[in-house]
């Protein structure tokens, strides 16, 4: 079983329907008061025969392991991630995010959050040396996490292979690349590829890469943090799919008729 803690965690749980609850806890402090947030979670796990039970706030901070849980912990089975082969079925142009090592979960929260507000597909991560899709990295990501297709890897190095196979390009974020990302057409099938913090990309991550891709700093420091460039590349990827889709439907311009002059 896993804690999930927070209001909107729990009810974008909820929402997406991925997850089985096997109950929730409420403060005793806060079933008696009227808040719509709250409420419409007891009227989702009323929906859906969920128990609800009523608890201090010290059982509350013990199960959720902290303080801020807003007075509610849903108790859930284990989340069940995709296989890299599930996220080779989608739209055309598709945008993918593939996170090599990030081990915050701060941080991994932050960068699900910005793909599900950015459009993103799916998102592959690592089984080992990375962060888990805890329950902290879920209040990180504002419960985004929930509606994320994330397909977990043992070796990222070879699905960044398969997905190339599938004629999706592979584009890594590194501070040494020689390409602005501003200058990157995202239109196409894309893997955005984000390193570990402070390391970024492995070696052999790196050079399985199609291109290297540097965000421009104008200030003394000579990155962003990985949740931050993330942000930066999967919106600006955003920005271009949307541009090319919006040009698409635009009808095509009548062919301008010739003037004749004056003396025709």
């Amino acid at each position: 079983m896993e804690v999930l803690y927070g209001l909107h965690p729990v009810e974008e749980a909820l929402r997406s329907g991925n997850r089985k609850f096997d109950h929730v806890c409420v403060a005793r402090e806060r079933s008696d008061r009227h808040d719509p947030r709250l409420q419409r979670i007891l009227d989702a796990c009323r929906e859906n025969n969920i128990r609800v039970r009523s608890e201090s706030r010290d059982e509350l901070t013990r199960l959720a392991k902290t303080g801020t849980h807003q007075g509610i912990v849903a108790i859930v089975r284990d989340r069940e991630f995709l296989n890299l082969e599930d996220l080779f079925d989608g739209p055309e142009r598709r945008l993918l995010l593939a996170l090599d090592g990030v081990e915050d979960p701060q941080n991994l929260g932050a960068l699900l959050r910005t793909a599900d507000a950015s459009g993103v597909d799916g998102v592959v991560v690592t089984e080992r040396r990375a962060a888990p899709l805890s329950a902290v990295a879920v209040k990180a990501s504002a419960g985004a996490a929930e509606h994320v297709r994330i397909a977990r890897v043992v070796n990222l190095v070879r699905a960044l292979e398969q997905l190339k196979e599938k004629n999706i390009w592979c584009v890594g974020l590194d501070e040494r690349g020689e390409t602005s990302y501003e200058d990157y057409d995202f239109t196409s099938n894309t893997v955005i590829v984000l390193g570990r913090e402070g390391d970024g990309l492995h070696e052999l991550v790196r050079r399985t890469c199609d291109h290297l891709l540097s965000i421009p700093m104008a200030g003394k420091v000579s990155s962003l943090n990985v949740s931050a460039a993330g942000a930066v590349v999967m919106f600006e990827a955003a920005r271009q799919r949307r541009a090319k889709a919006v040009a698409a439907q635009k009808p095509a311009a009548a062919p301008r008729k010739e003037r004749k002059g004056l003396g025709s």
